[in-house]
């Protein structure tokens, strides 16, 4: 009899075969859902989404820069983030205006009201970061970090 994990899971579970619980995009996509579920109802505004949330959070850390540069440091593609400022701006939570040193782009900037919701907004963040990784000791958070950002 064999007692092996793989053998455990039932027919065609031996050597190369593919067991979906244990790939890591599956893994991954878990995850990713718990915190989405999480991030929704500990955000404590409605209808900021996760990806919104990003681009008010790097325009409160890092200050107005160009939509392109915005988009690469929230790691979202032109087409996502041209429509995530389009939505926030009719929402009046960030202004763009000609960018200073080339008038040619624009600059994205919070708004008076983008700045206050973004400083409103960053202990619900905190939380939803520590219960999403609650699971875990410090060590663990620390070294899941590493490695994630290892792959990215």
């Amino acid at each position: 009899m064999t007692t092996t994990a793989s053998a455990a899971r039932g027919p065609g579970a031996g050597q190369g075969s593919y067991i979906l619980d244990d790939q890591i995009g599956f893994i991954l996509r878990q995850v990713s859902q718990r915190h989405a579920a999480i991030f929704a109802s500990g955000i404590g505004e409605q209808d900021l989404t996760a990806t919104q949330w990003a681009v008010l959070a790097k325009l409160l850390e890092r200050g107005p820069c160009s939509q392109n540069r915005l988009g690469r440091r929230t790691a979202m593609d032109a087409a996502t983030i041209k429509g995530v400022v389009d939505r926030l701006g009719k929402r009046g939570l960030i202004e763009t205006r000609p960018d200073p040193e080339d008038g040619r782009r624009l600059e994205v900037a919070l708004s008076p009201a983008g700045q206050a919701l973004a400083e409103r907004m960053v202990l619900n963040a905190l939380r939803i970061t520590e219960e999403t990784l609650a699971p875990l000791d410090e060590a663990e958070r620390t070294t899941l970090i590493a490695l994630l950002r290892r792959l990215s």
